[in-house]
């Protein structure tokens, strides 16, 4: 009997591990079939010494929103015009918040949808005590061994320059656009884009124009990032996270350290941090990051691609291995990060107060009603004030994979290189595209760069740089983009 019993068990494992893998070589790619095109010739060299130019030029920001030197954006405006002469003849240019740029390219029928690509004009700083440590100046725009170095090579000049060099070859072939096209370059994205980026959403609000598409930094094109997928993966964020920063305040009997009361503001906000901590919210692999698995899959191979494939009976396995690292566990879940703590000022007296901030990344399908209410439920403390600070957005509606601005995206990847894998993602961090989300049907956040493991912690980082041959590539994704858009699949 008990033979039988585990000869039949057996057969059902042996059966189920025949299905799964069945399951794995059948599942059917998503990736767009499309014949390869040319790339529109770049002079290479010309189009990083603009880029190299415009890197010197340190248009910073800071976190009060205030422009500190503003002849240096004045300064960019004019090495924008000097280097696109065609485009500024073409195409319209205004100046919101003194120093956002808003271009628009007419086009030929103007009951189309018009499109919108964008990018920004500002930098973060450099962190004081790290110049030493930059293999060229952080501004010094130097072109050496294949890079074109320094703040905002890569965020964001390296795209708004790209966007420009396209528009600027498209106009000298004598191309306009079948709809009108806008390029909008903001100048504080990096604090917030209150005085740029929103501005310019305004404008073309109060003008009543509807966007079909709009398209901003993001994303990128990952080379040998993720597991068991061999080609450079394209993932083009369809999704922003929404951001909440929440204060927890604390207050006690204020004196003197020798006579401490059974509870201080210290303690109590101590125990009220572990708390959050300790409770995050709840991880899911539904949605969106599930739909970039199940794109990604059939273009995988070994342990992970069965996995993948076979999210319906391996689900929980992936949830819990996801949830190890943080750079998966951020896709999963509305994320908790105490960021600043202040309490007292002298060793030997008890404060009156003690505050936390908490910043919270919200994952498409919470809210932030939501996430107050799960702080509040896992502090249990009454005493315990949660307030919301200002800023705070939801997280932004996912743009569908099947509309025609996604699918633009995806051609012209495919076109140019037919061994990209394009998958759609969810975008972690905040960019000036949620100022745009009421009047635009959808907007999507990537660009074409390429990077590897070692190179995301240039971002924002020392040693910032964009490769030439990658920043042509760049160039000829927006030409060929743009051309797509006036034809979509």
């Amino acid at each position: 009997m008990i033979r039988k019993l585990f000869t039949a068990v057996l057969l059902v494992l042996a059966g189920l591990a025949v299905a799964l893998v069945a399951i794995m070589l059948t599942r059917p790619s998503r990736q767009l079939v499309v014949p390869p095109v040319q790339p529109v010739a770049v002079d290479a060299r010309a189009a990083a010494e603009r880029l190299a130019t415009a890197v010197r030029i340190p248009t910073v920001s800071v976190e009060s929103g205030k422009v500190v030197e503003p002849e240096q954006f004045l300064k960019l405006h004019q090495h924008l015009a000097d280097s696109f002469p065609k485009l500024h003849a073409a195409l319209q240019r205004e100046l919101i918040g003194d120093y956002s740029l808003l271009y628009t390219w007419p086009g030929r029928d103007a009951q189309a949808p018009a499109v919108m690509l964008m990018a920004h004009q500002d930098v973060v700083p450099v962190a004081p005590g790290t110049e030493k440590e930059w293999q060229s100046e952080p501004f010094s725009g130097e072109i050496r061994d294949g890079f074109v170095w320094g703040r905002g090579a890569w965020d964001d000049k390296g795209s708004l320059m790209a966007i420009l060099e396209a528009v600027e070859l498209l106009v000298s072939q004598g191309f306009v656009p079948a709809r009108t096209i806008h390029l909008a370059f903001g100048h504080d994205e990096e604090v917030g884009g209150r005085h740029g980026a929103a501005r310019i959403a305004e404008r073309i609000r109060e003008r009543g124009i509807r966007l079909a598409m709009v398209l901003d930094e993001g994303m990128l094109i990952t080379e040998g990032m993720i597991d068991g997928l061999a080609a450079p993966a394209a993932i083009i964020g369809v999704a922003e996270k929404g951001t909440l920063t929440l204060r927890l305040t604390a207050t006690g009997e204020p004196g003197h350290s020798s006579m401490p009361p059974a509870r201080t503001a210290i303690g109590a906000l101590a125990r009220a941090v572990a708390r959050v901590e300790a409770n995050p919210l709840p991880a899911r692999l539904s949605g969106l990051p599930r739909e970039m698995f199940e794109t990604l899959a059939p273009e995988m191979s070994g342990v992970n691609a069965l996995l993948l494939s076979n999210l319906w009976l391996f689900e929980p396995v992936v949830r819990s291995v996801m949830q190890k690292k943080a750079n998966t566990n951020t896709i999963l879940r509305t994320t908790t990060a105490p960021t600043v703590l202040s309490a007292g000022n002298k060793e030997n007296v008890l404060p009156g107060e003690a505050t936390a901030l908490f910043n919270f990344r919200l994952l498409p399908g919470d809210t932030i009603a939501g996430v107050i209410a799960h702080v509040t439920a896992a502090v249990d403390d009454p005493s315990i004030r949660i307030e919301a600070l200002p800023g705070g957005t939801e997280p932004s509606r996912v743009s569908s994979g099947g509309s025609a601005g996604y699918q633009a995206i995806a051609r012209t990847l495919r076109e140019l290189d037919p061994t990209l894998v394009v998958a759609p993602g969810l975008m972690i961090a905040a960019t000036d595209s949620r100022h745009f989300a009421d009047i635009a049907d959808t907007v999507f956040k990537f660009m074409p760069v390429r990077a590897r493991a070692e190179d995301l912690a240039r971002f924002h980082g020392t040693n910032e740089r964009m490769s030439v041959a990658n920043y042509t590539q760049i160039i000829q994704f927006y030409h060929r983009l743009i051309g797509n858009l006036d034809s979509p699949p």
